[in-house]
């Protein structure tokens, strides 16, 4: 068997890849649930090829560090094959996080299909060595499959429980490092032994050419982390306003005021008051009376009505301010609701949910424990 030795300095730019395509492939799906559909899907592309590309950049500059003592190249097929397995992979597990809903069984679903594709990426890409032929551990193949399952549900669940600075960076730290920890322990799992490859007919890339493949998919990671990272901390990461071609037949006759929508300093706004959401570059205003409901999307708000989302430029505790307590209870730290507008209420234990009828895209809000008391008291049950 060949024993392989590591350049750490490559060692921990691996690591920084990792963290940077996590923090910029969670990012890019923030506040995207308010996007026409269209859009959403663009940006869930997007968010995928950075993510999915920084994996694949993590996994094969992780191979750069590792040094064997013969020369290796790698089977073309194999290498860019495991790129697209890495984009597909992050691409559905985007796909059910923003189409299936954030339940904890979608959640659960989404992360296995993530901590999975690095896997299928990882061993994809290893098979693809030449000059030495590498034979897989079956005990480490199942220690890489578990380790990824459950930090890729977990790098999820942190991410989408809150969608602040705070949970996105602490998940993609967590995605991260368990990208480059499932690296480690499956080549650790991995032996090289000399010969293979020898009879292919495939394209071959040697390690310059790679080197430069690499180079150039991380810089492109790294300058989109850069944007990224400067517009999310310190613009606060405005998020994208949504569009349409017409105004919804449930709202009312949409004023044209500014773009720039400002609250008042003090964010003590007139009760029951109309609340304002962008569309087609513009603030329009939607009465309360129309509304489902309303949940939290970082700084700003989702307004649900019965035919489709808005995107509301205020917090949602700028948004509790502004509505009648009679009419709108909170239901969760993420959730206002219209007591006129909850067809039913499902108790589950300790917490419950308010069900709705008739609003396409919002079935159910939650209701946490702290809030069951007050929830109950406003339905009089």
């Amino acid at each position: 068997m060949l024993a392989p030795t590591y350049d750490l300095v490559l060692v921990f730019a691996s690591i920084a890849v990792s963290i940077m395509a996590s923090f910029t492939g969670l990012t890019l799906t923030r506040g995207i649930n308010a996007l026409p559909d269209f859009r959403r899907k663009f940006m869930i592309v997007m968010a995928s090829m950075a993510l999915g590309g920084g994996i694949w950049s993590m996994h094969f500059v992780a191979m750069l560090a590792m040094r064997l003592p013969v020369p290796i190249s790698y089977d073309a097929i194999n290498t860019l094959g495991s790129a697209l397995i890495a984009v597909l992979m992050c691409g559905i597990a985007f796909l059910v996080m923003h189409y299936a809903g954030r339940t904890w069984t979608h959640t659960a679903i989404a992360g296995a299909i993530l901590g999975n594709g690095i896997v299928a990426m990882h061993y994809v890409g290893m098979s693809g060595i030449r000059g030495c032929l590498p034979t897989f551990d079956p005990q480490g193949v199942v220690l890489a499959i578990t380790g990824a399952t459950i930090m890729g549900i977990l790098a999820l669940r942190i991410s989408y429980s809150r969608r602040t600075t705070g949970g996105i960076f602490i998940g993609a730290v967590t995605f991260g490092l368990s990208v480059v920890l499932v690296h480690f322990v499956a080549v650790g799992w991995t032996g090289f032994r000399i010969g293979g490859g020898s009879g292919d007919v495939a394209p071959i890339i040697d390690n310059g050419v790679l080197a430069l493949l690499v180079m150039l998919s991380a810089f492109v990671i790294c300058g989109t982390f850069l944007l990224t990272a400067t517009n999310f901390v310190l613009t606060g990461e405005k998020a994208p306003a949504a569009t349409a071609t017409a105004p919804p037949p449930a709202v009312a006759a949409a004023a044209v005021v500014p773009t720039h929508f400002k609250a008042p300093a003090d964010g003590h706004l007139p009760e029951n008051s109309r609340l304002p959401y962008e569309r087609d570059k513009r603030i329009h205003f939607i009465e309360p009376s129309k509304i489902a409901a309303i949940r939290a999307e970082g700084h700003y708000s989702i307004i649900y009505t019965a035919d489709e989302k808005l995107f509301c430029p205020l917090s949602i505790s700028a948004v509790e301010k502004r509505l009648d307590p009679q009419h709108f209870v909170r239901t969760h730290r993420s959730y206002l609701v219209n007591i006129e507008q909850v067809a039913a209420f499902e108790r589950a234990k300790d917490n419950g949910r308010c069900l709705f009828e008739g609003v396409a895209a919002l079935k159910s809000a939650p209701v946490s424990r702290a809030f069951v008391p007050r929830v109950r008291s406003a339905l009089s049950i």
